[in-house]
């Protein structure tokens, strides 16, 4: 009996149910700090997402041609492949996903639609805000004729 529910039975008991506790604070702490990593975390994905641009550029191939890409909508999780064909069954051209010179995924569009694209970008995707979209536009230059001479 006294093994059992002696004094000192009694405080090591006592003192096995203050590890549980502090398990318990330790845990219900750990918890704290992952939600306070999330947050961060999702402000850091806002704050990337609002500092990327999406660029729509007119690239000119030869004389009376030229292409329309898009960079940067992946970013704001559009899908790049459903966008394209979005894209090419709205003008009647051609649409597809490439890779451009840097490795980063383009939706290329046959013809000049710059303007087009960017108002449709804005009503298909309200999660890409209109201040991160800028428009260029690329010329090739133009190559001097051989018998051409500078005054």
């Amino acid at each position: 009996h006294e093994r059992l529910y002696g004094d000192a039975a009694i405080t090591e008991k006592l003192a096995q149910t203050n590890l549980s506790e502090d398990k318990a604070a330790k845990e219900a702490a750990r918890m704290e700090k992952a939600m306070n990593k999330e947050e961060a975390r999702m402000a850091r994905e806002l704050e990337k997402k609002m500092s990327s641009r999406v660029t729509i550029k007119r690239v000119e191939r030869n004389k009376r041609k030229c292409v329309t890409s898009v960079q940067g909508l992946e970013i704001f999780g559009v899908d790049l492949k459903k966008t394209a064909k979005s894209f090419a069954n709205h003008f009647a051209c051609g649409g597809s996903v490439s890779k451009n010179p840097q490795g980063q995924d383009e939706i290329v569009v046959q013809g000049d639609f710059s303007d087009e694209i960017l108002e449709l970008i804005l009503k298909l995707h309200p999660e890409v805000p209109k201040d991160n979209i800028e428009q260029v536009e690329e010329k090739k230059s133009k190559k001097k004729a051989p018998g051409a001479v500078g005054a």
